[in-house]
């Protein structure tokens, strides 16, 4: 055997992503150059790692095997770094946290600092929903999590960070600025929503849910970018987080409608499992998390105060 660690880190990046196109995406790498270190790995065995089926590459239960194995090497060789970094009397490791799509606006205002004064910390930030993130949580995948809806079926402590404001938004040029409309807006416009295990959408249908009401669903879109661009184009209105608007707020392509009882506010969290045993790294950082927090939401996010 004479794989190299960089042979290590592709295969087991095309066994997580199943797509040597995703691999190379992820890898910032072009899909030859992948193709040839995954050919080059594979010739060392004589039992298949990988499978295409059609235009799907599938994982060998061999395959998944060495996949383990890969990974447990490339821990080892991280830990190596990490312990020389320490030795030099510097915080090093990995920390690891998952956030719901919208948190893209929060979380890297409480990291940016802390990444700046430990240089020899790598951070793995994964955007997704919140099911997924929920996922990662439970199973003990990540350090932390941020999310707006806290899960009731999970055994877990939180850290309050923001309000998370939720109002209800249209095109700029469709609705009165001026005018205050009751909850039965809801039922005359095509509302846009997320996909199915979004935060967001959770929200919504609760609130439609707590009101009894019974809405005309337009559109199901599976990003709050993807949803802005609609509300822009015209194809209906949405309930969005303030925290993802600002921009288009402030260049007038969005326009908060003004509802009774709005906005919908929920807190951002941080969130741990209960019985987590904490690397120096992890609780470094949530250390300096409840140290600096007010100081952050102070200097970062003041302009929330104008939007009630």
């Amino acid at each position: 055997m004479n794989y190299t660690l960089n042979q290590l880190q592709i295969f087991l990046k095309v066994t997580q992503t199943k797509s040597i196109t995703k691999a190379s995406e992820e890898l910032y790498l072009t899909q030859p150059a992948v193709s040839i270190q995954l050919k080059n790995f594979q010739n060392q065995f004589d039992i298949p790692l990988t499978e295409v089926i059609g235009r799907q590459l599938y994982v060998t239960d061999f395959g998944k095997e060495i996949a383990i194995a890969a990974e447990n090497i490339i821990n080892q060789v991280y830990a190596i770094n990490y312990k020389t970094l320490t030795f030099k009397g510097k915080l090093s490791g990995r920390l690891k946290i998952s956030v719901v799509s919208t948190g893209k606006y929060i979380m890297p205002y409480f990291l940016v600092d802390f990444l700046k004064l430990n240089p020899g910390i790598e951070l793995i930030l994964d955007v997704t929903n919140k099911a997924k993130v929920l996922d990662s949580i439970e199973n003990n995948e990540v350090d932390f999590s941020l999310v707006s809806v806290l899960p009731s079926h999970l055994n877990i402590d939180s850290l309050q960070l923001l309000q998370n404001k939720l109002y209800f938004v249209g095109g700029a040029e469709e609705f009165p600025e001026e005018k205050v409309y009751d909850t039965t807006i809801f039922e005359e416009f095509p509302l846009l929503f997320r996909e199915n295990g979004s935060g967001t959408r959770y929200t919504m249908e609760k609130y439609f849910e707590n009101k009894g009401m019974k809405i005309l669903k337009k559109m199901e879109l599976t990003s709050n970018e993807a949803i802005k661009q609609a509300v822009i184009a015209g194809f209906g209105v949405s309930i969005m987080p303030l925290i993802g608007i600002k921009n288009e707020l402030q260049n007038k392509e969005l326009h908060i409608i003004k509802v009774k009882d709005f906005p919908i506010v929920t807190n951002w969290n941080l969130i741990w499992q209960k019985q987590k045993n904490f690397s120096p790294v992890a609780f470094a950082f949530l250390e300096y998390v409840k140290s600096n927090k007010e100081k952050i939401i102070r200097e970062k996010f003041k302009w929330f105060e104008q939007y009630v």
